[in-house]
């Protein structure tokens, strides 16, 4: 390699930390195979990294679930906590989660995050957007601009994935906080669209609400409101072909699900499921809802089954570092302990490569660099990010 050739995080790849391992090649589901990948330490020392968003200067922006937003420069060096960052309810599924650049950050230095937000003994997902110093130490201005409703006692399926739209909109993917069921009189509020849980929403960067949103004129409707019937998605990105959102979110006991978002959408969760009710054996499956399809319910991509592989981050690869991966998805696997390599043709997934298992790490998040290299975020207390090549 030739060091003009690459940018400056290309460059520390190269003398960062040292490479883990030469072939960290896994299972191949559906008949793929891998070669061998380059995998190596950028930064570490994170407390359970969520999510990161690159700057223009070669560096980024990473949050750690308990609560920080920390600056990494283009050598892999991490700032101490930058100052402001809102208070965010800390335990179980909950705490600081996406961060994510305004599309005319290099003029406005906005950035923006979701997080778990507290009242009254309750929680909900929430988005906060601020104006990052030039020195990367503190936020300023902030303020918040969506909040979920109803908040709800509980630690679980925040969602909280942000992506801005082509059109400069921003959506937020929000879980339903472990409140549906499937069983008579439990809760279905991901099929309630006077609720915000179980749903994907679209917003400006102000917080208000897009004329174009799908029930903007329904009675009884939450205006924010893009698509329903999501269980907790917690992976999702901007397909570079289409334009369209294309999202991951976790099944129950099983039945992991990659969609392609559509505006006014249903997404099924918990009428349908391919996943199984907890507690029943997978020789045993008793499908939520009764079954994985009905009329009127959109259907996944693709998913996982029998056993969950609990999908975290999801990211298109378009870059001609890696010729053989572009137009395919990466998608974190916490539970799977790995990286998924889904090779696409068109909204098809053509097949799929389990990757990174030998480092047994919970992936959290992944994104493709402006330098053509993966990042992986480990999900650990000791978290790292990973540049994956071949």
């Amino acid at each position: 390699m030739h060091p003009s050739k690459h940018t400056p995080l290309a460059l520390a790849a190269l003398s960062a930390a040292a490479v883990l391992t030469a072939a960290c090649s896994g299972s191949s589901e559906v008949g793929a195979s891998e070669s061998t990948l380059r995998v190596t330490t950028f930064a570490r020392g994170l407390a359970y990294p969520w999510g990161l968003a690159f700057l223009p200067d070669g560096g980024l922006l990473v949050t750690e679930k308990p609560g920080r937003l920390r600056h990494v420069d283009a050598q892999g060096r991490l700032s101490a906590a930058i100052e402001g960052v809102p208070a965010v309810s800390y335990g179980g599924q909950g705490g600081l989660l996406d961060v994510a650049t305004d599309p005319d950050f290099a003029h406005n230095r906005r950035v923006y995050l979701s997080y778990a937000e507290a009242e009254h003994g309750s929680k909900g997902t929430a988005v906060a957007r601020a104006v990052l110093s030039a020195d990367h130490r503190r936020l300023g201005n902030l303020v918040v601009i969506f909040r979920q409703r109803p908040k709800l006692a509980g630690n679980g399926h925040f969602g909280g994935r942000l992506v801005f739209a082509p059109d400069g909109t921003l959506f937020v993917t929000l879980g339903e906080r472990q409140r549906d069921g499937d069983r008579p009189g439990d809760s279905k509020e991901a099929q309630d669209l006077g609720s915000h849980l179980g749903k994907i929403v679209r917003i400006g960067t102000d917080g208000s609400v897009p004329p174009d949103n799908p029930f903007v004129d329904r009675d009884g409707a939450l205006p924010e409101i893009w698509s329903y019937g999501h269980r907790n998605p917690q992976g999702a990105a901007i397909h570079p072909a289409s334009g369209e959102l294309w999202a991951v979110e976790h099944g129950p006991q099983g039945g992991d699900e990659l969609n392609i978002v559509r505006k006014g959408r249903n997404y099924g969760w918990p009428l349908i499921s391919y996943g199984c009710n907890y507690g029943s054996l997978s020789s045993d499956c008793t499908p939520v809802g009764g079954g994985s399809e009905r009329p009127g319910l959109e259907q996944p991509v693709t998913t996982w089954v029998p056993r969950s592989t609990a999908p975290s981050g999801l990211a298109f690869y378009q870059h001609g570092r890696v010729p053989a991966w572009r137009g395919d998805a990466f998608v974190g696997a916490l539970a799977g302990r790995g990286l998924w390599h889904l090779e696409l043709e068109g909204a098809r997934v053509r097949a799929r490569t389990h990757l990174l298992t030998d480092l047994d790490e919970r992936i959290r998040d992944v994104r493709q660099g402006p330098d053509g290299l993966l990042y992986v975020l480990t999900d650990a207390a000791d978290g790292r990010i990973l540049q994956i090549s071949r």
